[in-house]
């Protein structure tokens, strides 16, 4: 298996396996973004980064992050998504991609990583205690939609 950075040929299969992200959290039609603007987003204006899973050349799962700033800490990166395919779950995907993303992080001498994982979304929940993630349930999340 190889952990790699997103390269401009991967987005379809990205936007597939973010599709698939969006089906397992039961909100498939939320997912609005298309292969031209993820190609924009990760190549042009880069406000975002991502890594692939890929396996006997088939890109098996993902991380996308991007750089957010704490007014406490400074500098930080936020994990937007982390999907590995249901198939190949269990083969250590998941945890190379979380600890490349950490790695990526440490380097950059960041002060801390954040992201959020549903309430019911117990595998994952798992997963990231495994890692010795604090799950803060003090904080709720804000957003608006435009």
């Amino acid at each position: 298996m190889i952990i790699r950075t997103i390269a401009p040929k991967d987005v379809k299969a990205v936007l597939e396996l973010i599709k698939g992200l969006a089906l397992y959290e039961k909100a498939p039609e939320q997912v609005v973004n298309t292969e031209e603007g993820l190609t924009r987003d990760l190549f042009q204006t880069k406000i975002c980064e991502g890594i692939v899973a890929e396996e006997a050349g088939r890109i098996i799962g993902f991380a996308i992050y991007f750089t957010s700033y704490s007014t406490w800490k400074g500098p930080c990166i936020y994990l937007e998504d982390l999907f590995v395919l249901e198939t190949e779950r269990k083969n250590g995907a998941g945890s190379l991609l979380f600890d490349k993303v950490v790695e990526i992080a440490k380097e950059r001498g960041v002060k801390r990583m954040d992201w959020q994982v549903l309430d019911w979304n117990e595998p994952a929940i798992n997963f990231y205690k495994k890692k010795g993630a604090l799950l803060d349930p003090e904080w709720i999340n804000g957003r608006l939609f435009f």
